[in-house]
């Protein structure tokens, strides 16, 4: 089946050409020109991924993913005429997948999707395994918790994702800009490297003994990441 994609901005030349490169690729593309649309439409449908501006009349982009993150993990990927930094960190942060800043290349964009629904995919097929046990750590996909001594410890979506990439492939060697293309799905032309290692940072401090001294992820230097089975 084709992907579904909703592609939300007041802009009908924005939506009309964006939707015609993703076309190209064979996805199913649906069109909102306003916050309180793509609301009701997101309220009754379940898309691949969602293409949001963040300036939308009646209701923002930021505000639609906020209430979208309640209860969804759909992909999404922001556009924004800001170039300021700080709008795109709250974006990310808020659980955006990407984002890219008008104008843009459509053709970039296109790709950008293509990358997060491939990303997607192999989430879910390594959620279909469920968990993975390494003695008192547990990684459980299907319920997105990790267990510490049996204990769930709290973690963000970004810290999950970056955890269960590096534990589904132990002891192979990541390198921050392949983690920043899975994970975030960005190269390191648009988001600083610096993001992978604060995650990391967070991670241990999370399910390391000493962090200073990690037992579960590694630091190869000047390359990047392993997981310790």
């Amino acid at each position: 089946m084709a992907h579904q994609v909703l592609v939300v901005d007041d802009e009908p030349m924005v939506r009309e050409v964006v939707a015609r490169y993703l076309e190209v690729d064979g996805v199913e593309v649906h069109e909102a020109a306003d916050g309180r649309a793509a609301q009701e439409w997101l309220d009754n449908h379940v898309p691949d991924l969602v293409v949001l501006d963040v300036m939308l009349p009646e209701i923002d982009g930021l505000s639609i993913l906020r209430r979208l993150r309640l209860s969804s993990d759909v992909p999404v990927i922001l556009l924004t005429a800001r170039a300021d930094e700080v709008d795109r960190i709250v974006g990310l942060e808020l659980g955006a997948d990407d984002y890219v800043v008008k104008p843009f290349s459509p053709r970039e964009l296109a790709a950008r999707v293509r990358t997060v629904l491939r990303r997607s995919a192999i989430r879910s097929a390594a959620e279909s395994s469920s968990r993975i046990d390494f003695g008192e750590l547990g990684i459980d996909s299907a319920t997105r918790e990790v267990f510490l001594d049996g204990a769930v410890v709290a973690f963000t979506p970004k810290e999950f994702d970056l955890l269960a990439l590096l534990a589904q492939s132990p002891r192979q060697v990541f390198s921050r800009a392949q983690l920043l293309d899975l994970v975030w799905s960005s190269s390191p032309d648009y988001q600083d490297p610096a993001t992978v290692t604060v995650h990391v940072g967070r991670i241990r401090q999370k399910i390391e003994a000493n962090p200073e001294q990690p037992r579960w992820i590694v630091t190869i230097r000047s390359v990047g990441y392993r997981f310790e089975p």
